[in-house]
């Protein structure tokens, strides 16, 4: 029989091996902190009475201390990072290499302490203000050495967390070009022109002519054209690059509409601000503003985080986690062209994720960027992308590059973006396949809100199986670019699905705004349970493609139709079933419906004004004898809430009778947990 003595000594041998599993398994944690020290240990959550340990200073340092824990053996436990509030200006992006990477069992995280607000800025302070008269206003100035130096020139400035606009003429509205060297006609669409002819003294030969750009809104695009020279005699003005895309209004032979930006004559109300290639910057105070009692910000990287895989090794940067943080202050470039072909697809993003495993971007915040927010490039896979706040952007918020695949977007806030870019696209998936960008709210772009797809036409396309569910999705367009959708698709997509999304308020320049625009070769794709309403065009347009199931919608007040298709196929186009159909104005369809490859039956049709409900000029009997919606009726749906966008369908509609199923909005937009948003 074994003593109590030997019990007891075992019993404490197992307390002891179980004591020390435990801490090989608990996490390690570091602190970062603005009163902190890169000398110090990093431990501590705040420096110490005697000052002699405390937090890591920069994040930088707290991923070498990562880095040499790990070369004492691989990680055994979780890493936490822990930011403390305040700002963090960075002299170079923080980057992440495959050696950086936690584990599955042992993941990093660089997280904000508790609930402070720490802020990873690509900018740098502006500060030594001293009052000053310019263009005969009360303003302030100031010098800034690097770029009196020639080491830089910045495009943006931010006041109090607020973008400041660079000058801009005119002072609301656009100016329009008088014309081009030679008929438009002579042009191809795709011919740009380096010289064109603006009217009245819209453009002048003003002083430092040659850092005033010309920004041009036309067909999906905006070109951004520095001047060389202006001739005020013929009214020429010359680029220093030809544009993409003739300087005309669209397919319109009238010239494009544009506004000039960085006129130092022009700056003259309160809020703008002019630099100096000398290095004077120049800034008209808003009222009840003081240079002592203002944070002013300008960029100087354009990218705060990259992480660093390298896909043709295999080489990945895995399991880590940013939580908490706020990226802000990069600066804009063009990228690799000044003008991208749509979407504003060679504009960089302030974070770049390379071959990147199972990492998170959580109810961080991304805003007063240059460009586009976070972008997921080739090798990246598993990644998600949840709770975030993007706004202020300058481009768009999310590009889930080729190569990347397997991406959850979900449950953001996205919006005020195009802020320099306005084709770019709040959401942008391009050869990317099996993504679900789900619970997104996204508002206020000038071009589209979620694109989906890169491939023109029927070719193959790497795009597949993507899934854009219960997103709101309002206040796209906003008249200022045209041929545009709040949801937007390209290419054979077989798995994909546009499902349970609120869609409404979407318009253009010229009226060319869909709320679902299925364009080039979109094909194999399901569209059900969405609500679009208000829309300058139509709710759904198919540009053109094949076998593509459009059913359980709500498609809602299109101003000049509610269906569209744009070219006639031998291919069936879709299948349009069990929607209700509810307007005002035009008929139900446009575009070309001649040739029968198509099928519609078990809808709802209804115009509220009382008028005749009409398909391409045919009465709804005529419609149906042509061999479509044998089973379908013209009558009232009974919807409700229209006015409040959450619609919904009375229990008495004759939908439900046809097939129509509920669609309950109450699950769409973001879930609660995210990151907070400023108010509007």
């Amino acid at each position: 029989m074994i003593s109590r003595h030997i019990v007891a000594i075992i019993f404490m041998l197992a307390l002891l091996i179980g004591v020390a599993a435990c801490q090989s398994h608990a996490a390690l944690t570091f602190y970062v902190a603005t009163n902190g020290n890169d000398q110090w240990s990093g431990k501590l959550a705040a420096p110490n009475d005697g000052r002699t340990d405390g937090p890591f200073a920069t994040i930088i340092r707290a991923r070498d201390a990562i880095r040499e824990v790990k070369g004492q053996g691989a990680l055994t436990q979780p890493v936490t990072v822990f930011l403390r509030g305040g700002i963090y200006f960075l002299s170079e992006p923080f980057v992440l290499l495959p050696r950086d990477s936690g584990a599955a069992d042992a993941p990093i995280t660089y997280e904000a302490y508790q609930n402070e607000k720490p802020v990873l800025s690509g900018g740098v302070a502006i500060t030594g203000w001293h009052s000053a008269r310019v263009n005969g206003r009360d303003g302030w100035a100031t010098t800034v050495p690097d770029v009196a130096s020639g080491a830089s020139y910045f495009k943006q400035l931010f006041v109090d967390d607020q973008r400041r606009p660079r000058t801009r003429l005119p002072d609301e509205g656009l100016y329009r070009f008088a014309g081009l060297l030679r008929p438009a006609r002579d042009f191809m669409f795709d011919q740009g022109q380096d010289t064109v002819v603006f009217a009245n003294d819209d453009i002048r030969d003003w002083r430092n002519l040659g850092d005033v750009e010309v920004i041009a809104l036309h067909f999906w695009t905006e070109e951004h054209l520095p001047v060389a020279g202006v001739d005020t005699l013929t009214h020429q003005v010359t680029f220093t690059h030809p544009s993409l895309y003739r300087l005309t209004d669209g397919n319109r032979p009238n010239g494009a509409r544009y506004y000039v930006e960085n006129v130092f004559e022009a700056l003259d109300k309160p809020g703008q601000w002019y630099l100096e290639r000398n290095g004077t910057l120049y800034y008209l105070p808003k009222p009840g503003e003081e240079p002592a009692g203002v944070t002013v910000i300008a960029p100087r990287l354009q990218q705060v985080v990259r992480f660093e895989g390298d896909p043709d090794k295999q080489l990945f940067v895995e399991h880590i986690n940013l939580r908490g943080i706020s990226f802000t202050h990069t600066e804009w470039s063009y990228g690799n062209a000044a003008t991208s072909i749509q979407a504003a697809i060679d504009v960089p993003a302030a974070i770049l994720w390379q071959a990147a495993r199972d990492c998170t971007l959580r109810n961080c915040t991304i805003a007063h960027v240059g460009t586009y927010g976070i972008e997921l490039g080739p090798g990246c896979d598993r990644n998600q992308l949840v709770g975030n706040a993007f706004y202020d952007l300058g481009a768009g918020a999310v590009k889930l590059a080729a190569g990347s695949a397997t991406s959850t977007v979900s449950d953001n806030q996205v919006f005020e973006g195009g802020q320099v870019f306005p084709s770019a696209v709040g959401i942008w998936v391009g050869n990317s396949a099996h993504n679900e960008v789900t619970h997104n709210l996204i508002h206020r772009f000038p071009y589209t809100g979620i694109s989906v797809g890169w491939t023109w036409a029927y070719k193959p396309s790497p795009a597949e199986d993507n899934h854009i569910e219960y997103n709101v999705v309002h206040h796209i367009g906003l008249g200022l670019l045209d041929d545009l959708g709040a949801i937007y698709t390209l290419g054979i997509q077989p798995g994909t699905t546009i499902r349970n999304n609120l869609v409404h308020d979407v318009w253009s320049a010229n009226g060319q705004a869909r709320g679902i625009y299925l364009d080039a070769g979109s094909s194999e794709m399901v569209i059900e349970n969405n609500v679009v309403l208000r829309t300058d065009d139509v709710a759904l347009m198919e540009n053109f493609g094949r076998d593509n199931q459009i059913r359980n919608n709500i498609f809602a007040l299109g101003h000049q139709a509610q269906v569209k298709r744009a070219v006639a196929q031998s291919y069936r186009a879709f299948t349009v079933e069990r929607n209700i159909v509810y307007f005002t104005d035009g008929g139900v369809l446009a575009g070309q419906f001649s040739d029968g490859n198509y099928a519609f039956d078990y809808n709802v049709y209804f115009n509220a004004k009382g008028r005749p409900v009409t398909f391409m000029g045919a009465s709804f009997a005529q419609w149906q004898a042509s061999g479509q919606d044998a089973h379908s009726v013209v009558a009232d749906p009974h919807l409700l809430g229209l006015e409040q966008d959450l619609v919904t369908v009375a229990p008495d509609s004759p939908a439900f009778s046809l097939g129509f199923k509920a669609i309950d909005l109450s699950q769409v937009g973001p879930r609660p947990g995210g990151a907070p948003v400023p108010t509007e």
